[in-house]
């Protein structure tokens, strides 16, 4: 199983790949859900905006947008298109560093590849309480 970080056009701001690396490999074994492939691309907001508009036909700007490539159901070859722009603004405005904010988003993209979804409420609720129970277990806090 390939786990891959990459940056376009934007400063690679990523610590400790190999550990994270690691983590998401039992975050997705801990949800049930094999894990074949999974790249990360780290992007500025006019980027992630293109493939918003041409892929699912949304005209705003995200923080992230998550594409699961495989054909079979239990195993998860996913891309997942993070906006760096997106993470530093929402971190000020949630008062967060930067760092966690960007796990935050990070390990929302991997819960969404294992079938959580976020619509909903109740949906974004459970989709919260994920995020901060695997941000908890990364940070120790």
């Amino acid at each position: 199983m390939a786990i891959q970080f990459t940056s376009h056009e934007v400063k690679d701001r990523l610590k400790d790949k190999r550990r994270l690396k690691g983590f998401l490999k039992d975050l997705f074994a801990a949800e049930g859900q094999d894990l074949k492939s999974l790249h990360y691309i780290f992007c500025n907001d006019a980027y992630l905006l293109e493939i918003n508009q041409q892929f699912l036909k949304h005209d705003t700007y995200t923080d992230i947008v998550t594409f699961e490539m495989g054909e079979d159901p239990g195993i998860t070859e996913g891309e997942i298109y993070v906006s760096t722009d997106r993470v530093e603004e929402n971190a000020e405005k949630f008062g967060v560093p930067y760092e966690q904010e960007l796990h935050r988003v990070i390990f929302h993209g991997a819960l969404h590849l294992c079938g959580f979804k976020d619509k909903s409420k109740k949906e974004a609720e459970l989709m919260r309480s994920k995020e901060n129970e695997y941000l908890s277990k990364y940070f120790g806090a």
